[in-house]
């Protein structure tokens, strides 16, 4: 059982591990990535992440909770706090701004400017040449989400992954 769950995780971050390329890339933020991504025809991702939990992550840091939490681990302020913005935010991005968009694309499929061209997004194969993270399967995004949805958060839950996929599946519809 443990061989198997380990090669599971090693299988699993092959596909999830940036390319290249992708490492090369700039976050390029969500109001980059809506502009075509808020169709019916691409499965309505931008409605799907809104009303996710993701898009509100940062301002979650904000609240009267999180500074409780901060305070009880050590923590001056989660909003400002290394360890809390890991999951909470855009990993890296180019300013102030883009940490307040929350979890967004890019903190799953990676740093975009490699690959926002509506000509690159026409072919997926060029789309991952250019740094687009695509997961080969349910087992690799189940890794992706458990890189944050763990024990080591202060307000970690049980993660049950094929309930949480739900909330927040943004597949395109088939054409």
């Amino acid at each position: 059982m443990k061989r198997t769950f380990g090669l599971l995780v090693i299988v699993a971050a092959a596909f999830v591990v940036p390319s290249a390329a992708s490492a090369q890339n700039t976050y390029v933020g969500v109001k980059a990535c809506t502009m075509c991504h808020k169709s019916e025809k691409q499965g309505m991702q931008l409605a799907i992440w809104e009303k996710s939990k993701h898009a509100g992550a940062y301002n979650t840091l904000t609240t009267p909770k999180a500074a409780e939490i901060a305070k009880a681990k050590g923590i001056a302020n989660a909003a400002e706090a290394k360890e809390c913005l890991e999951c909470h935010t855009i990993k890296g991005g180019p300013d102030a701004a883009d940490i307040k968009q929350g979890v967004q694309c890019e903190n799953c499929h990676g740093a975009g400017s490699g690959y926002k061209a509506m000509a690159t997004m026409k072919s997926k194969d060029l789309a991952v040449k250019g740094g687009l993270v695509a997961f080969a399967d349910q087992a690799a995004v189940e890794a992706m989400c458990k890189t944050c949805h763990n024990e080591k958060s202060p307000t970690n839950k049980p993660f049950n992954f094929e309930e949480r996929w739900k909330e927040i599946a943004h597949k395109k519809p088939a054409a």
